[in-house]
């Protein structure tokens, strides 16, 4: 297996502007991550290189990813989208495509589980995005869409969340809805 300095030359420059990027977030955020170290991640992403062009995506359109844990039974470093608000590049978009379709008319670009799949990302669940707010303030002026439980997405329903009054709330809108607050936080495993 090629040491980490080769590893480093063959990643591009793109890749290592953003590995520079991780690093400097990963530092100034000691708190979301206090028992994990940036080398051992770095090493990981160098190996995995497929998963930096999701954490580019991720940091193109305003998610500022960064490391909130790691999986005991895997290792894989679990990333979050950690921007103070939803991230800009997705918000005033369906939770899905049957949403999305089932509109008559001022239909929104895109949706939140098609984008979040056209970037090799997860949408938050509910508890990962309580676990979030655990980290920090987050969507106080904005709300994300969360992954939805099939029995209520077989209603008609999806979940999103917010920070309000001091308080996480998670709730329902119709599936359908849009709204130019509203986007969605994904997660990637590495």
């Amino acid at each position: 297996m090629p040491d980490s300095d080769s590893n480093q030359r063959a990643l591009s420059p793109e890749q290592q502007d953003l590995l520079r990027t991780l690093k400097a977030r990963f530092e100034k955020n000691h708190k979301r991550h206090p028992s994990l170290n940036w080398s051992d991640i770095q090493t990981r992403l160098e190996e995995r290189p497929e998963k930096l062009w999701s954490l580019q995506e991720m940091e193109d359109s305003g998610g500022e990813p960064d490391v909130v844990g790691q999986d005991p039974e895997t290792g894989a470093y679990i990333f979050f989208d950690c921007a103070a608000e939803t991230p800009k590049g997705r918000r005033s978009i369906c939770y899905d495509r049957e949403g999305l379709e089932s509109r008559k008319e001022a239909r929104p670009h895109n949706s939140a589980l098609e984008m979040a799949n056209s970037m090799g990302i997860e949408l938050l669940s509910e508890e990962e995005y309580r676990h979030l707010q655990t980290l920090g303030e987050f969507d106080l002026k904005t709300s994300s869409w969360v992954k939805t439980p099939t029995d209520i997405r077989s209603l008609g329903g999806a979940l999103f969340g917010d920070r309000r009054y001091n308080h996480v709330f998670v709730y329902h809108n119709g599936a359908s809805s849009y709204y130019a607050s509203r986007g969605f936080r994904g997660s990637l495993r590495v």
